[in-house]
């Protein structure tokens, strides 16, 4: 399996700001650059924390269910989720002056349990493509708050 799809980009807002809104799932689909957020399932948390899980209505093709787990959580710095397929999302924060954060998405396949299927289905060029547009929306995001 081919190593980490990253990306990192300027945004104007403070990084609680973009933190609060990376740790909201219900607001995930205002930023998912994939376009395969649909909505959350019930039971999922207003506000993740360590651990937490929470179910995503998704559309890849095909409408499918998913639930991810928070696996790395240090607030207003770090977050990440996997789900069974055992690759990661990860979003790194960090204050920049002027109150603007430094984020860094990361696609994280390094523990993917069928790396051929991730191979044979293109997901590299898909999850490198889906960061860009999610750090795009991100940035919209910034400048309209």
């Amino acid at each position: 399996m081919s190593g980490l799809i990253s990306e990192t980009r300027v945004l104007d807002a403070p990084p609680e700001a973009v933190f609060d809104l990376l740790a909201s799932p219900r607001r995930h689909r205002e930023f998912d650059g994939s376009g395969s957020v649909r909505d959350v399932l019930p039971g999922t948390p207003e506000r993740l924390g360590p651990g937490d899980e929470f179910g995503m209505a998704m559309r890849l093709g095909l409408p499918y269910r998913i639930t991810n787990r928070v696996v790395e959580f240090e607030e207003g710095r770090r977050i990440a989720w996997r789900h069974f397929a055992g690759h990661r999302w990860r979003y790194l924060l960090e204050p920049v002056d002027g109150g603007r954060t430094r984020v860094t998405e990361q696609f994280d396949p390094t523990r993917v349990r069928r790396p051929w299927v991730y191979r044979v289905l293109g997901f590299d060029r898909r999850n490198a493509a889906a960061i860009t547009g999610t750090l795009d929306r991100l940035e919209a995001w910034a400048r309209t708050r």
